[in-house]
């Protein structure tokens, strides 16, 4: 990765977390412990992904950062409420997230739920309340499909069913394009519609740069999972093996998905091509996605 890159990552990343902190610190919870519940996961630091790309596309069409910071904001809200629900025993079962207990081992399974709904709800709260270029009730829409029940928790119902049951290449897409897919593809639709100037073209090559980004960050994830280990990865390395699921290396091997990955990366960075040089970032980014795959 460049140098330039890198300084645009962490930009963003000190960014986010000081916008999520500011934005609790100005409304403090009534409830001390479930405060406590929620900066223990967002505030617990983690690759930004989600708002990078927020900030990403917001630069690509000519924004400004501070045009961006509700809707980077409120995807990784959304996040962090999907990965405490994940690591509940009724779901994934996980007891290791970013290197320290999940959430409900740290605390208990019933603050961990709450937590996640306050979660959910702070994310639309905090994008319908900012005030900003774009257009506020679209990029709520926006955010709600790709959370709700046509998104990330039609993924999630999807995943749990098919645990198990001999998914097709074909299948396996599909969930993931659910339940990791749409909330990154939401995440830079939302960048671009923050600018309150995307022309329908650009925002379509956005969308399909977003596609592809989120299959080939599941891609990679799932390889990461059998050539990683549980220090780097912040979560039990094997975990797919051991519940039996099914995943891009089982079903191609580690070699194709690492194919599939990079070019599925290419694919990303060939739907902006007809955006300038403030959309390197993002190109770079499909390459950073993809570059510990080896």
């Amino acid at each position: 990765m460049t140098l330039a890159f890198d300084e645009f990552r962490e930009t963003c990343r000190r960014r986010v977390d000081r916008s999520m902190a500011a934005c609790l610190d100005a409304a403090p919870l009534p409830c001390p412990g479930l405060d406590e519940a929620i900066r223990y996961v967002l505030l617990a630091g983690g690759k930004r992904v989600r708002p990078l790309l927020v900030y990403g596309a917001c630069q690509a069409l000519g924004g400004e950062f501070a045009d961006a910071d509700a809707a980077a904001r409120a995807v990784e809200f959304i996040h962090a409420y999907s990965l405490i629900h994940d690591d509940l025993p009724a779901l994934d079962d996980d007891d290791l997230r970013r290197g320290r207990p999940s959430l409900h081992k740290a605390f208990d399974e019933a603050t961990a739920i709450l937590a996640g709904d306050a979660l959910q709800s702070m994310a639309f709260e905090t994008l319908g309340a900012s005030a900003g270029k774009g257009d506020r009730a679209g990029m709520v829409r926006e955010l709600a499909r790709a959370a709700g029940p046509r998104g990330m928790v039609a993924g999630q119902v999807l995943d749990l069913a098919a645990d198990g049951a001999g998914t097709s290449l074909a299948e396996l897409e599909s969930i993931h394009s659910l339940k990791t897919g749409a909330l990154i593809q939401a995440s830079v639709a939302l960048g671009a519609m923050s600018t309150g100037k995307t022309a329908p073209g650009q925002l379509a090559g956005l969308r399909e740069y977003g596609r592809c980004i989120g299959l080939a960050f599941q891609i990679r994830d799932d390889i990461l999972d059998v050539v990683s280990d549980t220090a780097t990865l912040g979560k039990p390395q094997g975990s797919d093996a051991a519940r039996d699921k099914t995943t891009y290396v089982s079903l191609l091997g580690l070699d194709a998905a690492r194919n599939q990955a990079r070019e599925l990366a290419a694919d990303a960075i060939a739907a902006i091509a007809g955006l300038g040089y403030s959309a390197a970032p993002l190109r770079q980014l499909a390459d950073y996605i993809v570059e510990r795959i080896d």
